[in-house]
């Protein structure tokens, strides 16, 4: 008896750490992809086959705590409040579906579900979601990938849970057998589907593209390092390419130009009408190609409001697309809840208050000769590659490339560069679509539509990327459905896996 109270109270609980643990050094920078469904089963065997419901919620926030608070370790360096709230809130969710799954043999269906649509909500919940630290990103290098092109992150992360909690329980319990078979082999056929799933097609035509990353030191921010350095780098790497390198679009990094009009001059200043437009519409003109520049502009609204978009500059000057970020970063580019929070900490007043915008994500680039049309692309500035409606929402509407403006620049270290870079490749699995991101200080990257990295610059250097993307046209079956349906599948398996495992009334003659 006391070994089996000292396996409740000490080794069961930590376990359930470490399996939390183990799934989230699946993610990147460590990105080991099968240490996810090893942490998966290793938590389901601490749950065992019929665990009391405080056990299970119990044994989820501690699944929880060792994925989240690791995972998104690079929240530190943004909010230390933030990164603790997030934790706890995240830590709850899986808490939560660890208490409504089934136990017995029906858990091997419902508890995949239940874990796959909390992961669903933290995709738009609370503050409009933060997907970082998601399955999906942990599998993007696995044999799974291809999932994404069938149901996006949605689909993948319960096929990756699927499998998990299915191994487990064909060691565990052989009244659970049956149910973990049809799991697994319900997997397996989505996998096998996704290998012949539509991709998209070749357009005929192609893009010739420069990722332009100016460098510089990270773990700064917009405080410490003027804006106008920051520009000044990137026109230095930007006036370091030859008119002789064949080229039809230069791509800046997000927010790299900083147009401040604090004094509130008659005239209000906005990149418009500012010198900076200037330099970028001669450097336009010399190469002869559009320029798509991240810029920030104090809003004419109120104080402390600010716009954050992406702008093509033609050759001749004129600023013919403009794309406004809609999804904004929480305590990054505003703080939810400022009020309350103001009245016990002043530190939120470094943050200000970024203008969502409201426009379809992409931006045109002007018509040419080679492209009489012109060329639509896919846009999702820095924080958005990481929801795969923003991309989606682009190809819909005609896109036929993605373009990643981004700026990771605050942070040390590169749990966030890489989980970016992960989510990129996610994104272009989904959509079928070759997908080019920038970065001033790392990583910037060329993504082709099977996303597979191409080039990537390091962290910290000056260097511009070359290459031809392919144009692509055509849906694959996520651009096409979206997340909507597989959630509702998701929650119709735990619905079904909840009823069958209710307790059946016996009755007496």
């Amino acid at each position: 008896m006391h070994d089996r109270t000292l396996a409740d109270r000490v080794a069961r609980p930590s376990l359930a750490l470490g399996a939390g643990a183990l799934v989230a050094l699946s993610l990147p920078p460590w990105g080991f992809w099968p240490l996810a469904f090893i942490g998966i089963v290793l938590f389901d065997l601490t749950l065992g086959d019929s665990p009391s419901r405080r056990d299970r919620i119990l044994l989820g926030a501690l699944f929880g705590a060792g994925w989240m608070y690791l995972g998104m370790g690079w929240m530190v360096q943004l909010t230390v409040p933030g990164y603790i709230i997030a934790g706890l809130i995240f830590t709850t969710f899986h808490a939560v579906a660890a208490g409504v799954s089934p136990t017995g043999r029906w858990g091997v269906i419902g508890r995949p579900a239940a874990h796959t649509l909390v992961e669903a909500v933290r995709l738009s919940f609370p503050f409009g979601g933060v997907p970082l630290a998601t399955l999906g990103v942990s599998q993007v290098g696995g044999p799974l990938a291809g999932v994404a092109r069938v149901g996006g992150v949605i689909l993948l992360t319960w096929v990756v849970f699927q499998i998990g909690f299915a191994i487990a329980g064909l060691r565990r319990n052989t009244r659970a057998e049956p149910h973990a078979l049809l799991g697994v082999i319900t997997a397996a056929a989505i996998a096998m589907i996704a290998v012949v799933a539509p991709t998209g097609s070749s357009t005929g035509e192609t893009l010739d593209v420069a990722a332009v990353q100016g460098g510089g030191e990270q773990g700064t921010s917009a405080l410490e390092v003027p804006s106008s350095l920051v520009t000044e780098r990137h026109l230095e790497a930007t006036r370091s390419i030859s008119t002789d390198q064949p080229l039809e679009l230069v791509l800046w990094p997000e927010n790299t130009i900083d147009i401040d009009d604090l004094s509130r001059t008659e005239v209000f200043e906005n990149f418009a009408n500012s010198e900076t437009r200037g330099l970028i519409a001669a450097e336009a003109a010399r190469l002869g190609v559009p320029i798509a520049v991240g810029i920030t502009e104090d809003a004419m609204t109120e104080e402390r409001r600010f716009t954050n978009a992406q702008v093509v500059v033609s050759p001749d000057g004129e600023l013919v697309s403009r794309y406004d970020k809609v999804r904004r970063v929480p305590f990054g580019e505003y703080v939810p809840l400022r009020g309350l929070i103001e009245s016990v900490s002043s530190a939120v007043d470094r943050v200000g208050e970024a203008v969502a915008g409201t426009d379809r994500a992409y931006i045109d680039l002007p018509a040419t000769e080679a492209h009489p049309d012109g060329v639509r692309l896919a846009t999702v500035i820095s924080w958005e590659v990481f929801f795969g409606g923003r991309a989606r929402e682009g190809v819909k509407d005609g896109a036929t490339a993605i373009i990643n403006p981004t700026n990771g620049s605050s942070y040390t270290g590169t749990i966030v560069q890489t989980q970016q870079v992960a989510s990129s490749r996610l994104r272009a699995i989904e959509t079928g679509r070759w997908l080019v991101q920038a970065a001033p200080t790392g990583f910037s990257a060329i993504i082709d539509h099977d996303g597979n990295v191409l080039q990537r610059t390091s962290v910290s250097e000056q260097k511009v990327l070359f290459d031809t993307i392919d144009l692509r046209d055509g849906n694959t079956w996520y651009t096409s459905l979206g997340d909507g349906p597989f959630i509702w599948l998701v929650a119709l398996t735990l619905a079904l896996s909840l009823w069958r495992s209710r307790p059946r009334r016996t009755q007496t003659g």
